[in-house]
């Protein structure tokens, strides 16, 4: 996806003291900078904080989620990079193979190449991807972003990873089909009729992973324009996550529900939980084989793993997450 295409891409968030309302109709721009307002992080954690919403990651989160571990077993959460263009993956990934002969060994070497945002990549976005107003999360300016890199809220922030419990909300297991349908909203009591039926409570500093079942439509019907109908995340559940102090939110989509019903924006909830709440977001993900391993276990929490690669300056990576269980 182009540049021009992923910034249409944006949300706006704040830092929430009232419920978040249902989506109803359309919500105007003013009602969605109110949002931003009342779920902003801004200055929460000292006014140089680059780290946002995993502070809460704490030492003791990370050991609490450890002692999760009951098999060792692991699953990854991503998709095989993907080398085939079409219209959702314009940037595919590149891959060649060098053969030859160094120091009397034959060995092979890769060179790589990806522009990772956009909808066909499994990937973080990084705090610098997403801006409101002119400012990024914090309040630094979105002019702090050069050419050769993000001068604040960089990627490479998360060098030492995000060790955490994970918590998979599997939707269509919820609702009893294979898939929600192109387009469908879920909200903030859609989340907590899951956490009934299961009974798990999302709490602070938990990595909120939300299946649709995206991948098990393509098996059934193919591609479809996911830019003009994809199920997701109401730009609503922005005060949820706020109210529950999540840490880190990802999906098999992109998150945002699309059509969005933020009047004007693509992916409101993009740039809410990314600017207001310094929260980042993982698109694109694998979630058919952890929600497979989390329901023949009847677990839906599990020790989470993500490590991006350390790039200075990175508005985002790509990654491999892992479930162990």
């Amino acid at each position: 996806m182009r540049i021009q295409h992923i910034l249409a891409l944006a949300v706006l968030s704040s830092a929430g003291l009232a419920p978040a309302a249902e989506p109803s109709s359309t919500v105007s721009r003013a009602e969605f900078d109110r949002w931003m307002e009342e779920i902003s992080n801004w200055g929460r954690w000292g006014e140089d904080d680059e780290l946002g919403t995993l502070n809460l990651v704490t030492p003791a989160k990370s050991k609490a989620a450890v002692a999760l571990v009951q098999e060792g077993v692991t699953v990854s959460m991503a998709l095989d990079l993907n080398t085939v263009q079409d219209e959702l993956n314009q940037n595919p990934f590149r891959h060649s193979v060098a053969t030859g002969k160094f120091s009397g060994h034959d060995v092979a070497g890769d060179d790589y190449g990806v522009q990772y945002h956009g909808f066909a990549h499994s990937h973080i976005d990084g705090l610098p991807h997403f801006a409101h107003k002119g400012k990024l999360y914090n309040g630094f300016g979105f002019d702090t972003i050069k050419p050769t890199g993000a001068t604040k809220l960089g990627i490479h922030n998360l060098k030492n990873g995000i060790v955490s419990r994970g918590v998979l909300v599997d939707m269509p297991w919820f609702k009893g089909i294979d898939f929600l349908d192109p387009g469908t909203a879920i909200t903030a009591a859609d989340l907590e009729a899951w956490e009934e039926k299961t009974g798990i409570t999302v709490g602070s500093g938990d990595v909120l992973l939300v299946r649709t079942g995206r991948w098990e439509r393509v098996r059934q019907k193919g591609q479809w324009n996911f830019l003009a109908a994809a199920a997701g995340m109401h730009a609503s559940v922005a005060k949820w996550l706020k109210e529950r102090d999540v840490a880190l939110i990802g999906c098999d989509g992109v998150s945002d529900v699309m059509p969005s019903g933020v009047e004007g924006l693509a992916n409101p909830l993009h740039e809410l939980v990314l600017v207001g709440m310094g929260m980042r977001i993982l698109d694109n993900l694998n979630l058919d084989d952890v929600a497979q391993a989390a329901a023949s276990r009847k677990r839906w929490e599990f020790l989470f793993i993500g490590a991006p690669l350390r790039v200075v300056g990175g508005t985002g990576s790509p990654l491999n997450p892992l479930a162990v269980f």
